[in-house]
Formats: structure tokens, C-alpha cells, sequence
């Protein structure tokens, strides 16, 4: 991204506007601000991770009990799978209620 010559260059453009005596807190305050980035996007991905993780689970269940009632469930999607399973309760219960 950057070569040498690129952050000499930019150094010494601080340095002439900053000062010898600000340079150590302007770095120390820039590496702050860095690992409180890196920290937050950790723990970003490790949040988006955990909301992804009950979704995975919850095909799993859909794929479980389609399969469970003999439904074919080749090149289908989970609502196809619920709306199946829906329509073979229904089914289901107005024979129940018609005998």
C-alpha cells in the first residue's frame, strides 16, 4: 500500500507540522485509535457470528421435520418446506375431524 519512501515522506511532513514534541502523543494516540478499531470489528464479527449460529439451527429443524413427515426436499427452500408442512397438517386434520 504504502512503500518506504511514501512514510518517510508523510513523517516528515508531521514532523514540520506537528513538532518534535507532539510526534510520541500523536502515535500513541493513533495506535489507540486502531486497536479500538481492530477491538470493535472483533467483536462485530463474534456478534454476527452468534445471531447466524440460531438461524443454522432453525433449517436444521425445518430440514429435520420435513424429512420426519416424508416430504421431498430435494432443490427446495425453507419456506417451500413450511409451507408443505403446513398444508400436510392441514390435511392431516381435516381428515382427523372428517371420520
Amino acid at each position: 500500500m504504502f512503500g518506504t519512501e511514501d512514510i518517510l515522506l508523510i513523517l516528515i511532513v508531521a514532523l514540520f507540522l506537528f513538532g518534535p514534541n507532539k510526534l510520541p502523543e500523536l502515535a500513541r494516540s493513533l495506535g489507540k485509535a486502531t486497536g479500538e478499531f481492530k477491538k470493535a470489528q472483533i467483536q462485530s464479527e463474534s456478534e454476527l457470528k452468534q445471531m447466524v449460529k440460531p438461524l443454522d439451527n432453525k433449517d436444521e429443524k425445518i430440514h429435520n421435520l420435513a424429512v420426519e413427515m416424508s416430504l421431498d426436499i430435494q432443490n427446495k427452500s425453507d419456506e417451500q418446506l413450511i409451507e408443505e408442512i403446513r398444508s400436510k397438517i392441514r390435511s392431516n386434520e381435516v381428515l382427523k375431524t372428517g371420520l
